[in-house]
């Protein structure tokens, strides 16, 4: 492959902005691509990228949009087909349009501080803090006395008691996000320090508190590296973790495998292993990563999900945002773009002493 200049890779991320932007609707949600459903955590994910390039108006209607569609307890539904889960349409079930995600929810808390992060506008940051708290003391509604997160709610099915590695490690760093917030607005925290430091206490040292009734799932790449962004290792501890199992994940031409035992890598996951790389400090490797996931950007900005190496065709043929906006969240931690670089790759050093 040949190497990109630094101006070819500006013009490649701002092409994944504007198809972010292209994809999203009126109302302000951002569907996976048009006529695709939508959920939560990935529509925070695109409302990242659109903050990094300072687009305030489509970031704003963003968060109208989960203030809208906001559940009376706090929550949101796992999945929405344009501007309504109650209406999902022939390609959706009751139990999918049902189903309550405690990460999918909590994620709105990264979004915001991620904005403020970027914009430096309180007024916005207080406006929402509202939909915030409500979100935030749903999930913590949800933890158990060892500090586990329960992965999901249903008013239809009955789900598992259980946790996932990946998704209380995304909740975490949400938590954190959460008490940025609060910290800024002088608004009472004291809760969800408790439960931060309950779940980052069961993230470090209580493996056995995760996948409890179902088979392991640490053959998904995300179980490997998600812990590095929660924010709960250090970078020594992140650089032991990631070096351990990267044969395990990592193809050298083409990136991170979604599963360990399929020949398939996709660039969502590849994208956010770099933000891990660059936690553990390992920022030429990060750098590497990220210059191959280039190749998959389709002519409209827009990247593709994946790539199936052994039958060599990219699958599945979607583009969704959110992958776009990993590879752009994946840019900014590397090549500091925007004032929100290091939310994902450090924890705040007055933050660490305070609330550990």
């Amino acid at each position: 492959m040949t190497e990109a200049t630094a101006e070819q890779i500006q013009r490649s991320l701002y092409k994944a902005y504007n198809y972010i932007k292209s994809c999203q609707l009126e109302s302000g949600a951002v569907p996976w691509f048009a006529g695709a459903k939508l959920d939560p955590w990935d529509h925070c994910e695109a409302l990242m990228a659109l903050s990094i390039y300072k687009d305030w108006q489509a970031v704003e209607r963003g968060f109208l949009w989960l203030e809208q569609q906001q559940n009376p307890d706090g929550s949101w539904y796992a999945c929405y087909l344009g501007d309504n889960n109650l209406e999902f349409g022939s390609g959706g079930n009751k139990q999918d349009r049902l189903k309550i995600e405690t990460n999918f929810v909590a994620y709105a808390a990264t979004a915001l501080w991620h904005f403020w992060l970027c914009s430096g506008n309180t007024e916005q940051a207080s406006r929402f803090f509202p939909m915030i708290a409500r979100a935030i003391n749903f999930v913590c509604k949800q933890q158990s006395s060892e500090g586990d997160i329960q992965w999901a709610l249903s008013s239809c099915e009955k789900l598992n008691k259980d946790a996932l590695l990946t998704a209380c490690s995304s909740i975490l760093r949400s938590l954190e996000c959460a008490i940025y917030l609060a910290e800024l607005l002088k608004q009472p925290y004291q809760d969800w320090l408790q439960s931060y430091r309950q779940l980052k206490e069961t993230i470090r040292n209580k493996p056995w508190r995760f996948d409890r009734s179902w088979p392991s799932k640490e053959r998904f790449s995300m179980d490997w590296f998600y812990p590095v962004l929660s924010g709960a290792l250090s970078a020594q501890e992140a650089k032991l973790r990631l070096t351990q199992s990267w044969d395990k994940f990592v193809h050298s031409d083409y990136g991170c495998r979604c599963v360990s035992d399929e020949p398939w890598i996709t660039v969502a996951e590849s994208s956010e292993l770099v933000i891990a790389l660059v936690a553990a400090e390992q920022h030429s490797k990060a750098e590497t990563l990220l210059r191959q996931l280039l190749r998959w950007q389709d002519g409209d900005g827009g990247f593709w999900t994946g790539y199936q190496f052994q039958s060599r065709q990219i699958w599945p043929r979607e583009k969704p945002s959110w992958t776009s906006a990993a590879v752009i969240l994946a840019a900014d931690a590397l090549w500091a773009l925007s004032p929100a670089n290091k939310l994902f790759t450090t924890t705040n050093a007055l933050f660490a002493a305070q609330h550990s």
